[in-house]
């Protein structure tokens, strides 16, 4: 499953709070360098109401039931403004933000369309404008299996595109778990070439199995990737950890844009539990990544939603990228009471699959709803698309070119 947050306030927020050290009991969280960036604060909240469809689109859910989920009732009459999965900048205060493959797996998912949704927040209203987008189609016929659809738009039956990253030149690549597959298309969402696998490694939702034995987990393909900040490679990251590796291990892969061909280097990211999973990913500079690092929680009951700073340098000579928190999204401060009442924000989403930089001191956080079926902040309610910034206590020290 997968899902999103975003934006740059106008106003940045002074920060003089200091993390807690890290508890005795989380292992994972000190052997990270739990604290070495302080308390991050929220600096800016919008939502997008769960229940926004896509104007005229095809209704949808039809394959989910007639029981009430969270109180909506499928079949719905549209297509959601859903499941944000990946984001991407536009350069005008607007951002792409891609929709996952719908429902949660490939049986329930056939009726809805893979999109791309244009989007921008306002902070100060609370409020997030849907300003339009684009469906995701193969109408010269590049991919060589069957499609649900004749007319060869894709649905959530046919990948599961789970990031984005926009190029240089205005076209996308798309990360897919169900091959796992890099997609490339242009700027109206059309593909431009085949589906590119990854060597070695299938789901059990690849077409081109024939009979044999996948080695990664359902769904548990390419849920991160960003672009180098020289704009010639991409690192798509699995979730899942491919059969044969360390538990809780996953790999990070570099792909060449001019060659199109991956380069056969490869990292490895260590989650801190094998229960976990990342959501996102994005570029620092030539060694260090952004990683969404979270439980399968929500509500209450979510423990870990982190951001990592990962850097491939591997000082530490553990085989794995060197890990430092930069967030806890559970223990954000919120002196304004931006989230709500002032003094502690909770982000506590089951799935969080959006991170941006927006300056070098602020992110771009926003959560994958699972429409309908999440309710980590209220329960027995659908979680809306909410798009949080946050201030981090020191900068990144980021590379100039991430903001292309």
């Amino acid at each position: 499953m997968k899902r999103i947050t975003i934006l740059m306030c106008a106003a940045a927020v002074a920060l003089g709070a200091v993390a807690a050290p890290a508890a005795a009991d989380d292992p994972g969280a000190a052997r990270s360098g739990h604290g070495s960036f302080g308390r991050a604060t929220l600096t800016g909240f919008a939502a997008l109401p769960a229940q926004t469809y896509v104007p005229g689109s095809e209704p949808s859910g039809s394959k989910l039931g007639s029981a009430p989920v969270n109180g909506i009732t499928p079949p719905f009459p549209g297509q959601p403004v859903q499941g944000f999965s990946g984001i991407a900048r536009r350069g005008d205060g607007s951002f792409d933000v891609l929709s996952d493959n719908g429902f949660g797996n490939k049986a329930n998912s056939s009726d809805f369309l893979l999109r791309v949704h244009q989007v921008k927040p306002d902070f100060s209203a609370r409020t997030v404008r849907v300003l339009g987008g684009f469906n995701l189609s193969d109408p010269k016929g590049f991919v060589p299996f069957p499609l649900t659809r004749a007319d060869r738009t894709l649905t959530g039956s046919d990948f599961d595109v789970e990031s984005i990253v926009r190029d240089l030149d205005g076209t996308y690549w798309f990360g897919d778990e169900f091959g796992p597959f890099l997609l490339h298309a242009d700027e109206q969402g059309r593909l431009l070439e085949a589906p590119i696998e990854l060597p070695g490694v299938r789901a059990p939702e690849n077409p081109g199995l024939k009979g044999a034995q996948p080695n990664l987990g359902s769904s548990k393909g390419f849920e991160g990737m960003a672009r180098s900040v020289d704009g010639r490679t991409l690192y798509p990251l699995l979730e899942g950890t491919v059969s044969g590796d360390p538990a809780g291990t996953l790999r990070m892969q570099e792909f060449d844009l001019r060659t199109r061909a991956y380069t056969g280097r490869r990292w490895t990211y260590r989650l801190d539990d094998p229960s976990h999973a990342i959501g996102d990913m994005i570029a620092v500079d030539r060694h260090r990544f952004l990683v969404i690092e979270r439980d399968n929680l929500q509500g209450d009951a979510a423990k870990v939603k982190r951001v990592y700073l990962a850097d491939t340098r591997d000082r530490d000579g553990d085989g794995a990228l060197d890990k430092t928190l930069v967030a806890d999204l559970l223990d954000l401060a919120d002196p304004k009471g931006l989230g709500g009442a002032s003094g502690t924000f909770r982000f506590p989403f089951q799935t969080i699959e959006d991170v941006i930089i927006l300056d070098d001191h602020t992110l771009g956080l926003l959560d994958d709803n699972n429409f309908p079926f999440s309710n980590g902040r209220t329960p027995g309610k659908p979680d809306d698309n909410e798009f949080i910034t946050i201030r981090l206590t020191r900068g990144l020290q980021a590379d100039h070119r991430v903001y292309r």
